[in-house]
């Protein structure tokens, strides 16, 4: 059976990434639309960046901003995607434009209409995906899951334990792990795991359409561990996708993860206790670890599907 998915995203390089990944597999996923916050850029960046990518490709799809700043802080974008949130690549003017409707009633509407079970692919700050449980709770049952790129396991992006997407909008956050949703989590420690190597991403140069944006891309995403001398930079919004496509490549355990709103030091911090076996208390399925070469091997073909359908 077909998964019906709204992907919740903030694009941002990795996001496109999990984006192409999903269109590579008409047979198992449907998107439903997507759904734009305030994240590694301001919303009407990161939403004119997906807006252009989908134009590039010549698709449409219901793109629905949501909101603008995190429930109760100030937006704080990131370096690592440019200037536009999406730099590296030379991108049209979007054709493509988002619709009137505000991400919270898309999705809304989305859940209220479909038959099935609906999964949620948050690859963002979780503003947009919060104030749906918060304002609309009767809908959680009509949510099959939320599988989020987010949060860390001992380590951090941001700070020294937290990682970007939940220090952005922790209150956001707190909300979904306490909502009793089904999670799925891959944080930055999966993410690092099953990182792509520089050598692939310069292989794909000139070998067609799609391979050629996802080089542009992944080239420019790159720089900052090229510069360090690392061979591998992680596809971080690749994971939860590529969890629901092949769970097989993975590792998990479910686990209670809790989230912390404040302190210097522990803002967006999320607390893993992979010690409890008493399943009533967990609330979270946690990636743990991943196949890294099949992971690879499978983007790959996506990417190849691709630049043969686009």
């Amino acid at each position: 059976m077909t998964r019906k998915v709204i992907i919740d995203c903030d694009p941002g390089h990795d996001d496109i990434m999990a984006i192409l990944s999903c269109l590579a597999h008409p047979q198992e996923i449907e998107i439903l639309g997507y759904t734009t916050v305030c994240g590694n850029n301001l919303t009407d960046q990161v939403t004119k960046n997906l807006c252009s990518v989908l134009t590039y490709l010549g698709i449409d799809g219901k793109v629905a901003r949501g909101y603008q700043e995190p429930i109760l802080l100030k937006p704080e974008p990131q370096s690592a995607h440019g200037q536009s949130g999406l730099d590296g690549p030379v991108l049209p003017e979007p054709t493509v434009m988002p619709i009137q409707e505000h991400a919270l009633e898309f999705m809304r509407q989305c859940l209220e209409e479909c038959e099935d079970q609906v999964t949620i692919i948050a690859l963002a700050p979780l503003t947009n995906v919060a104030m749906l449980l918060k304002t609309y709770p009767h809908l959680k049952e009509k949510i099959e899951c939320i599988t989020i790129m987010g949060g860390s396991l001992y380590s951090g992006n941001i700070i020294e334990r937290a990682e970007f997407n939940l220090y952005a909008d922790p209150h956001a956050a707190k909300i979904v792990f306490e909502a009793g949703v089904p999670l799925v989590l891959s944080a930055i420690e999966i993410c690092n795991e099953v990182a792509i190597k520089h050598s692939e991403i310069d292989a794909l140069k000139g070998q067609g359409y799609v391979s050629d944006l996802v080089h542009d891309l992944l080239q420019f995403f790159s720089e900052w561990g090229r510069k360090r001398n690392y061979t591998t930079s992680p596809i971080f919004d690749l994971v939860p996708v590529m969890h629901l496509l092949h769970p097989e490549l993975f590792q998990a355990k479910l686990c209670p993860v809790h989230i912390v709103t404040h302190g210097s030091y522990t803002r967006g911090m999320s607390v893993v206790n992979e010690q409890e076996t008493n399943p009533d208390k967990c609330n979270t399925l946690v990636l743990m670890h991943g196949d890294r070469d099949k992971f690879i091997e499978y983007f790959l073909e996506d990417i190849k599907y691709l630049d043969k359908n686009y």
